[in-house]
């Protein structure tokens, strides 16, 4: 069962995705910001994973950067409320993006994508 960590400051959102996620059949993680991110990566070993862009103390472009130092290969889909950020250059290294919505189709859809990719098989 793949596993997908959802990043996310905003409670209602983690509590949204987590739910509808693990409906759709992933294990589910999250955080709740950057902070010790890639330790629980290392530690997680997620397939996937979901990262907001505007948090509180964190920039997601920023993390993604870091991810993508660090773990180069695993996808990652960028999830944020404004779809202005398209226009910064580091949001190029994300697999894709989706605009927050209550509804997921667009989210699974672009996970399955993304985990296709990936996953042998």
């Amino acid at each position: 069962m793949p596993k997908i960590l959802v990043v996310d400051d905003e409670e209602h959102i983690r509590l949204l995705y987590s739910e509808e996620l693990k409906e759709a059949g992933y294990e589910v993680i999250t955080a709740e910001n950057g902070f010790k991110l890639l330790e629980k990566i290392e530690e997680e070993k997620p397939d996937l994973v979901v990262l907001d862009i505007k948090m509180v103390d964190y920039n997601g472009l920023d993390i993604l950067q870091d991810i993508r130092n660090h773990f180069y290969d695993l996808p990652v889909i960028l999830s944020t409320a404004y779809d202005t950020f398209k226009e910064d250059m580091k949001s190029i290294a994300a697999d894709f993006y989706v605009v927050k919505s209550f509804d997921l189709t667009e989210l699974k859809k672009k996970i399955a994508m993304a985990l296709e990719t990936r996953l042998p098989g």
